[in-house]
């Protein structure tokens, strides 16, 4: 009931910040570059800060109905507590006056969580720029009425066409992924140039301790982090991006990620913990999984937690992710969560474990890790309170997802 409530007031609420941060985005006017997608939406943000650096203004940690609004209007959520929201609604009127930002770009970060977010978020922010990488199977429990409603053939239909609306109102130039082909039957809604990145313009993938290289176009790119070989397309579109600013794009791509997105640390017992527990679905496990083949370790472990939201496709995508995972070398592949022991043990059988709750998990962990081994976290059902009691070095406990103390009193909860 309360979920239900939250829905039908969701954009009756969002509608209010969006109006007075329409108010000070005018007083503002700057040109506006928007970063969507399903997947990679932050490493795309944060390499286009790379390249553009101090020119623009960058929206991270916002990229919701709420969150862009709140950006705009340098609304800072803290406690994520109840009390914040009357506070918001009364200052809101006032941050919509203040005096614009300096910047002249504004670089924002949109989701499309649920039917209407497209619309609702490309209608204030009109961008001149959009780049839309990915659409794929995040958020589909919210999409499935649609579906039912025959409005859509399929799930995929409705979210690609949800992030459409940021195409179809963009002024100047789309940049796509051209293999998506959810996204190219989308692009006849725009007016804008069209600027296409193919796979074929990849020409060499390596990744290793130093990092990951990519070659694309003959040119080569260096990033000091671990990332999947699909981040290409943010490296092609993030030059794009500077080349159409007047920038001299840079090669040597010093990046730096948010928490819980293929970060790199020591864990306990001489082991190499890979934490991408911040979100999933079965095509962030596919990336997640072919860049950790060329990872230089011998014995790689696999925890791999549920995929939430995904609605009517959950049998469905738990048994791709499944599908996947039987095909590779792993020491040992640990499932969590009740939708992996459903639909993914029946597939995997003897040679994965699975457990219900996060804690049977680290029980487990705990007992088997003999030392040296690789663990790759990927997935919900609180991944990272697992990731805290491994890490070798306990500060590092916050570079690690949630944080938040919302956060923190839900993993005690669960025994973590």
């Amino acid at each position: 009931m309360v979920r239900k409530l939250k829905n039908a007031l969701y954009f009756l609420v969002a509608r209010y910040f969006r109006f007075f941060a329409r108010i000070r985005l005018r007083r503002w006017a700057p040109r506006v570059v928007v970063v969507t997608g399903s997947n990679g939406k932050t490493t795309t943000l944060n390499l286009l800060e790379v390249q553009l650096g101090s020119l623009a203004r960058y929206s991270h940690g916002a990229n919701s109905s709420f969150g862009i609004p709140f950006d705009i209007l340098g609304l800072k959520r803290g406690s994520y507590a109840v009390w914040e929201w009357p506070l918001f609604a009364l200052r809101a009127p006032f941050a919509a006056l203040k005096n614009p930002f300096a910047e002249k770009i504004y670089v924002v970060e949109a989701d499309c969580d649920r039917p209407y977010e497209g619309k609702f978020l490309s209608a204030l922010l009109q961008p001149e720029v959009t780049v839309w990488l990915s659409s794929t199977r995040t958020h589909s429990a919210n999409f499935d009425k649609s579906v039912r409603a025959h409005v859509f053939e399929s799930v995929d239909e409705a979210i690609a066409h949800e992030f459409g609306y940021f195409a179809e109102r963009t002024s100047k130039l789309v940049i796509v992924n051209a293999d998506e082909r959810a996204i190219e039957k989308q692009l006849a809604r725009t007016g804008a140039e069209i600027s296409r990145v193919r796979k074929t313009q990849l020409e060499r993938y390596e990744v290793g301790i130093g990092g990951t290289e990519f070659t694309i176009s003959g040119v080569r790119y260096h990033v000091p982090l671990l990332l999947p070989e699909e981040t290409f397309y943010a490296i092609a579109a993030s030059v794009t991006i500077a080349q159409y600013f007047g920038n001299i794009p840079t090669t040597e791509l010093k990046l730096s990620m948010p928490p819980g997105r293929s970060s790199i640390f020591k864990g306990v017992k001489n082991t190499v913990i890979v934490d991408s527990s911040y979100n999933t679905n079965a095509d962030s496990v596919r990336a997640i999984l072919h860049m950790v083949a060329k990872f230089p370790s011998r014995d790689i472990w696999l925890v791999l937690g549920d995929l939430t939201e995904q609605g009517a496709e959950e049998k469905e995508e738990h048994e791709k992710v499944a599908k996947l995972v039987s095909t590779g070398s792993y020491g040992k592949i640990i499932l969590v969560g009740p939708r992996f022991a459903l639909y993914g043990m029946p597939i995997l059988q003897d040679r994965a474990v699975s457990f219900e709750m996060p804690r049977e998990a680290l029980d487990y962990l705990e007992k088997e890790l003999r030392g040296g081994e690789t663990l790759v976290f990927k997935g919900a059902r609180f991944l990272e309170g697992i990731i805290e009691h491994l890490l070798a070095d306990k500060a590092d406990v916050a570079k690690l997802c949630r944080r938040e103390a919302v956060w923190q009193k839900r993993r005690a909860q669960w025994g973590l």
